[in-house]
């Protein structure tokens, strides 16, 4: 059996029958569906320069402290080279501030409190928190963005990597009958 990372560890110990021990494993997700919806930024071939830190599958990192000095805004086109690597996920812009959104609709009221549970438990492990919305009875949104900085970090994108690899489908509608 391979050896558990860190945040494996941890996801162990929260002990969440949502949480899958693979919450951290590569994703073989696909990119990003390019929808487009009120201030939603294009997703588009834009060429940029700016790389991640390193090549590894953003689900299988971990985020990093928020309170470093050092720790700025990312820019729009280092934005565009991550966005594919979070399907799902979309990148807006918020009276000059990035952030990445994602809408469900769940079963029931008391689903989408249960989904927000999963996502706090793994916000928790992270130490990077997002903006949760319950509108209406059914439908739940997340909003990521780095606080301190007015903006995307790429913390921004390894919680919405993970997220995408929760196993909430037993708390959400089917799309055929949204």
């Amino acid at each position: 059996m391979p050896r558990l990372n860190a945040m494996n560890r941890v996801l162990l110990n929260l002990r969440h029958p949502l949480l899958p021990l693979s919450a951290t494993l590569p994703s073989t997700r696909s990119m990003n569906s390019n929808k487009q919806h009120n201030n939603q930024l294009p997703f588009s071939s834009f060429s940029t320069s700016t790389k991640p830190s390193n090549d590894l599958d953003l689900s299988t990192k971990i985020c990093v402290p928020c309170d470093s000095k050092e720790l700025k805004p990312m820019t729009q086109d280092t934005a565009y080279s991550l966005i594919p690597q979070v399907s799902e996920w979309n990148l807006v812009n918020e009276e000059g501030s990035l952030k990445l959104t994602r809408s469900w609709k769940v079963k029931s009221f008391n689903k989408g409190l249960e989904f927000f549970r999963i996502i706090a438990d793994l916000a928790e492990a992270q130490g990077h928190h997002p903006d949760l919305h319950l509108v209406g009875w059914n439908n739940v949104t997340i909003e990521i963005w780095t606080h301190s900085v007015g903006g995307l970090t790429e913390n921004d994108f390894i919680l919405a990597a993970k997220i995408n690899e929760l196993n909430v489908h037993g708390l959400l509608r089917k799309k055929a009958s949204d």
